[in-house]
């Protein structure tokens, strides 16, 4: 009997590994096309994570591009896009912004945004009344608020940002931004924001984190850092949720994407280490 008992071992274990091979071979046998399109804000977080899910499953291609938030929902509207990335939930109306009806907001990530500055500003805190006259265009010198002499450069998003959209309502509690001047810029993404201001001396912009660097300064908004731990307390509120948009809900490919992004492994793992917040960690 004793050869009995190890047959069976043996098969069980046999049986066990074919299974296991099974189940990954059908995982590997995902196949598809996803385009993604929309938030540059949430662009690091879609390419990590594309790079990651396409290891594991190599037949799926995906292609990201950004061209801001509100691009994201209108490429699916028109079916030229399978996700449209955006820093709002696109499924309701927000000031500005009408609802895309018949869309599906997938939550993906917290993202903390910052207002920044070139590495020459002698200013680390700002308060909301400061950020708003600067915004708005009422102060327009470093000396104003506690720094050199200096003309102030502000830095925009082009509307239709929703990084802006963030920024506008949270940081400036809805007050209305300079349109134009000789110490105004304006910018089409969040890459474009980071080179602006690392380029520009006395500089002032805004961001999310991932995309600030050591030729940059983020602020303290009222004595408060821009920093998960912050953000998680309620002490920071320049915050969003990143959404990815789908038209209905999502299948085959697209729903394996997305769920591996909202998977526990890649939320605390990739998309921490690019500063992104867990959507988990706010209830």
């Amino acid at each position: 009997m004793k050869w009995f008992k190890s047959l069976s071992v043996a098969a069980l274990a046999i049986a066990l590994v074919s299974t296991s091979v099974s189940v990954a071979g059908a995982a590997s046998d995902l196949k598809g096309k996803i385009v993604i399109n929309g938030s540059s804000a949430l662009l690091p977080l879609t390419l990590q994570a594309a790079n990651e899910f396409k290891k594991l499953h190599p037949k799926v291609k995906i292609s990201a591009s950004a061209a801001g938030s509100i691009t994201g929902p209108q490429s699916v509207r028109k079916g030229i896009a399978d996700i449209g990335a955006v820093d709002w939930d696109a499924s309701q109306d927000v000031p500005g912004f009408k609802k895309f009806d018949g869309q599906v907001a997938h939550k993906v990530a917290i993202i903390p945004f910052a207002a920044v500055v070139n590495k020459n500003v002698k200013v680390d805190d700002l308060t909301t009344k400061q950020l708003q006259d600067i915004f708005s265009g009422k102060v327009t010198n470093w000396k104003d608020v506690g720094g050199e002499d200096a003309d102030i450069i502000v830095v925009n998003r082009a509307f239709g940002s929703g990084t802006r959209v963030n920024f506008q309502m949270k940081a400036l509690q809805g007050t209305e931004f300079i349109s134009k001047g000789s110490n105004y810029k304006e910018v089409k993404s969040s890459g474009d924001m980071k080179t602006a201001v690392e380029t520009t001396p006395n500089a002032i912009g805004y961001i999310d984190l991932v995309y600030v660097t050591s030729n940059m300064k983020a602020l303290k908004i009222n004595k408060i850092a821009p920093t998960e731990a912050n953000v998680v307390n309620g002490t920071y509120k320049v915050w969003g949720y990143g959404y990815y948009m789908t038209k209905g809900k999502p299948d085959g490919a697209t729903k394996a994407f997305i769920e591996y992004i909202q998977s526990a492994k890649f939320q605390n793992g990739s998309l921490k280490k690019l500063k992104f917040i867990p959507i988990s960690a706010l209830k």
